[in-house]
């Protein structure tokens, strides 16, 4: 397992970090055997959010550590909020950043983990009627009482950090965006760049370039699909060229087309982090080798023009 640094938090985390979102349908057991799969593999980085499952996910996440016996002070547990679930107050399904729904959201995901602090917490979706006092109000309040020690967001465009950058004491560290060989969007428009044709459009504002340049970490979300959730592209017959290319390098640097998955998201200079939701450990064990997968420039050139991206 290879490490780097989250943003400029100081946080040396696992290049891959376990995504705990599908871990609320699995029994004790599995949960158990899942976790300790990714503590065996050396990750150090787990990722939930309040809203998955209800708050289920991170139930069942912050049991499993206990029964592994995990060593708190040797890992990182990061949740996401914002999300107004559908039970809360009113019923109704909207985004929230005010201080009083934050401060209360955090404390329930602290009960869920069985923690008294988490590592990195994240605006999950951008709220429209964010007020930069509320959040800082939160952000601050979250700091200071020791419950959260690092902050970010998750899905953001550049000018939405930078606005809300701009009313914060603490650093906005990672950003969590969809990326991988199923959605190479922030890729495909900074290679069209000054063109015309339909990859030119830019619907991300740079936030590859942007994220180096702010030194933001981001967090690659569904690594392994393509579109929105509309499926897995490994193995699946409607992306003939993309596997048949990641089975060639695959074959090459001995390991499995999960493994090559991975690493040509690790290959950026942006040195992102990869977020694993596989619930089943004899791939994840597959998805972690990537990280010790070197990828050639024209490895990832292949893949990257496999998955259907043309030269401009």
């Amino acid at each position: 397992m290879k490490y780097s640094e989250l943003g400029t938090s100081g946080v040396k985390a696992s290049r891959v970090a376990l995504g705990a979102m599908r871990i609320r349908s699995k029994s004790r057991d599995e949960a158990q055997e899942i976790v300790r799969t990714a503590l065996d593999g050396g990750i150090n980085f787990f990722d939930t959010a309040d809203c998955y499952g209800d708050g289920a996910s991170s139930r069942e996440l912050g049991q499993a550590l206990q029964d592994v016996k995990a060593d708190r002070s040797k890992i990182y547990v990061q949740t996401k909020f914002g999300i107004h679930r559908e039970h809360d107050h009113d019923g109704s399904n909207r985004y929230d950043f005010t201080k009083d729904y934050l401060v209360g959201e955090l404390d329930k995901e602290l009960t869920n983990l069985q923690t008294d602090y988490v590592d990195f917490v994240l605006l999950h979706r951008p709220d429209q009627l964010m007020e930069l006092e509320e959040v800082a109000g939160a952000f601050n309040e979250l700091q200071s009482s020791g419950k959260v020690r690092h902050f970010g967001v998750s899905n953001f465009s550049p000018m939405q950090v930078e606005l809300l950058q701009s009313g914060l004491d603490q650093k906005l560290e990672v950003n969590q965006l969809q990326f991988g060989l199923g959605h190479t969007g922030m890729v495909r428009q900074e290679m069209h760049v000054n063109m015309t044709d339909a990859p030119s459009v830019d619907h991300d504002g740079g936030l590859i370039s942007y994220s180096r340049l702010r030194h933001m970490t981001i967090q690659a979300w569904s690594p392994f699909q393509f579109g929105f959730f509309e499926g897995v592209f490994i193995d699946n017959p409607k992306f003939p060229e993309l596997n048949e290319t990641m089975q060639r390098v695959a074959d090459a640097h001995g390991v499995t087309k999960n493994a090559i998955a991975v690493a040509w998201i690790l290959r950026h200079p942006a040195h992102m982090q990869v977020l694993l939701g596989s619930m089943t450990p004899s791939r994840l064990r597959e998805m972690m080798a990537g990280t010790d997968v070197e990828l050639s420039a024209q490895e990832w050139y292949d893949l990257y023009f496999a998955a259907g991206n043309d030269l401009p």
